[in-house]
């Protein structure tokens, strides 16, 4: 089971933190991305089946691929924002982690405005 694997890191890579505070406190972030980004590429198989996934079920839907494209990237967005946030925390760096919160949030905000104008035509397409 893959969850096993993923928590399998997680823990070699708090393991090896607390051991690193000890003597090296400096490289215990450099451990942290590292576990970060192996989580991430033993994930991406399963991002992609989604992406196939969704993909699928758009070409069916005849929707066209625009909604699709900006739902990846408002999705993409948010993992690597909360990536970098999570990063920032473990660090200790709470007010730069917040100023990536927002700047994250800001940008998928200005992304979605052609879902919500798309969704607002429709309201008064439909509406007498």
């Amino acid at each position: 089971m893959d969850i096993i694997k993923i928590i399998g890191v997680g823990l070699t890579a708090l393991t090896i933190i607390i051991i690193l505070k000890q003597y090296k406190p400096e490289f215990t972030v450099y451990v942290s991305i590292i576990a970060g980004v192996i989580i991430l590429a033993m994930l991406m198989d399963k991002l992609a089946a989604v992406v196939n996934l969704l993909t699928n079920l758009t070409n069916k839907s005849g929707t066209g691929s625009s909604f699709l494209k900006i739902i990846l990237k408002i999705t993409g967005i948010a993992i690597l924002t909360e990536f970098a946030v999570s990063i920032c925390k473990d660090s200790g760096e709470t007010a730069i982690a917040n100023k990536i919160d927002l700047g994250g949030k800001i940008i998928i905000i200005t992304i979605s405005i052609p879902i919500v104008t798309s969704l607002l035509e429709l309201i008064i397409n439909i509406l007498p």
